[in-house]
C-alpha cells in the first residue's frame, strides 16, 4: 500500500438534495503529518453534520473521546461525527502520522453512523485488506485517475463506504469466528497457502474430516465448495495486483497458485467475464471483491 502515500486530499461541493438526504461525499484523502499543530477539535470545527473515518496506515496518532484518549497505530481507525466532545491530533510521542479519511454526511449517512458507533464504538482495528479500507483506496484512485463528475456520483461512493462497514462488521469480521473449528481449520489453510500448489485432498487432511463429510459441511457453511472459495481468494489477490501492481500475468498468476497463466486466464475469464489483461486497462472502474459462482 506504500505507492498510496502521495499527499493528496480533495474536497466535494455538489449541489443536490439527495446528498444530504441520503449520502454525500464531503471530502477523502491521504496525509502524512508530522508537525504537532496538526489537531481538530470536534466542537470547534466549522464542517457541522459531518462523519468522519481516519485511518492509520503508519506512525502513531491520538483522539480524545469524551474523557478517554486511544493511541492509533497501524491498523486503527476511528469514526466520530461533527459536532461531538473529540479531539485528534499528533501527539508528541510521535513523529509522523500516515492516514486516509473520508468525510461523508446526510440523513441515512447519520442513520447508520449511529448504528455503526452504537454497537462497535468509536475505534477499529481492522486489516489494511478489509473492505472498507480497501473501498477508500478504490476512491482515492478513481478521483484521481478519472476525477469524480456529480453528485450522483459522490452520494453513490459515499454510501457504499458504510454499506462496506456494516457488511465488514457485522458478517465478515464474525465470520470465521462462526465456523465449525473443522472449517475454520481449512479455510484458514487456504488463506495462509494459496499461493501454493494445493487441491482438495490437502484441504481435507487439514479439517481431520472425511472428504465426503468435509465436503458437504463446507459447503453448507461456508455456502461455497472448497475449490470455489480457494479460487475466489486467488482472484481477489489477483485483482489487487492487477490494479495496483505492475507485475506481468505471468507473474500474477504464478503468485495466486497457478502454474500456467494460461489457465488463470481461463479460470479469470470464467468468474469475470473478460481477460486478466483487458481488465487492467479499465483501471477506472471500481473493481468487484466478492465473487458469487453459481
Amino acid at each position: 500500500m506504500n505507492s498510496y502515500l502521495k499527499h493528496n486530499t480533495y474536497g466535494f461541493r455538489f449541489k443536490g438534495e439527495y446528498q444530504s438526504r441520503v449520502a454525500g461525499l464531503h471530502s477523502i484523502g491521504k496525509e502524512s503529518r508530522t508537525e504537532y499543530t496538526y489537531q481538530w477539535n470536534g466542537l470547534e470545527r466549522g464542517e457541522k453534520g459531518r462523519i468522519v473515518f481516519q485511518y492509520t496506515l503508519n506512525g502513531q496518532g491520538a483522539i480524545r473521546i469524551g474523557s478517554e484518549t486511544h493511541s492509533l497505530k497501524k491498523g486503527d481507525a476511528f469514526m466520530v461525527n461533527i459536532p461531538s466532545d473529540h479531539s485528534y491530533y499528533l501527539p508528541k510521542t510521535s513523529n509522523k502520522w500516515d492516514f486516509i479519511y473520508i468525510t461523508v454526511y446526510g440523513d441515512e449517512a447519520s442513520k447508520h453512523y449511529q448504528t455503526i458507533t452504537g454497537n462497535h464504538g468509536h475505534i477499529f482495528k481492522w486489516p489494511s485488506h478489509s473492505r472498507p479500507i480497501k473501498h477508500i483506496f478504490r476512491m482515492i484512485e478513481i478521483i484521481e485517475t478519472t476525477g469524480i463528475n456529480h453528485g450522483y456520483e459522490a452520494s453513490g461512493y459515499a454510501y457504499s463506504f458504510l454499506m462496506e462497514c456494516m457488511q465488514y462488521l457485522e458478517y465478515d469480521q464474525q465470520k470465521d469466528g462462526d465456523l465449525p473449528i473443522a472449517i475454520a481449520k481449512a479455510v484458514t489453510f487456504m488463506k495462509e497457502n494459496y499461493k501454493g500448489d494445493i487441491g482438495l485432498d490437502e484441504i481435507v487432511a487439514v479439517s481431520g474430516l472425511s472428504k465426503y463429510h468435509f465436503t458437504r459441511l463446507f459447503t453448507k457453511t461456508v455456502k461455497d465448495t472448497p475449490i470455489q472459495f480457494l479460487t475466489k481468494i486467488r482472484i481477489e489477490h489477483a485483482l489487487e495486483m492487477l490494479q495496483h501492481s505492475e507485475l506481468s500475468i505471468d507473474e500474477i498468476a504464478n503468485k495466486v497458485g497457478y502454474s500456467t497463466s494460461n489457465y488463470f486466464s481461463k479460470v479469470f475469464k470464467s468468474l469475470l467475464g473478460e481477460s486478466p489483461s483487458i481488465y487492467r486497462q479499465k483501471k477506472s472502474i471500481m473493481p468487484v471483491d466478492r465473487l458469487f459462482i453459481d
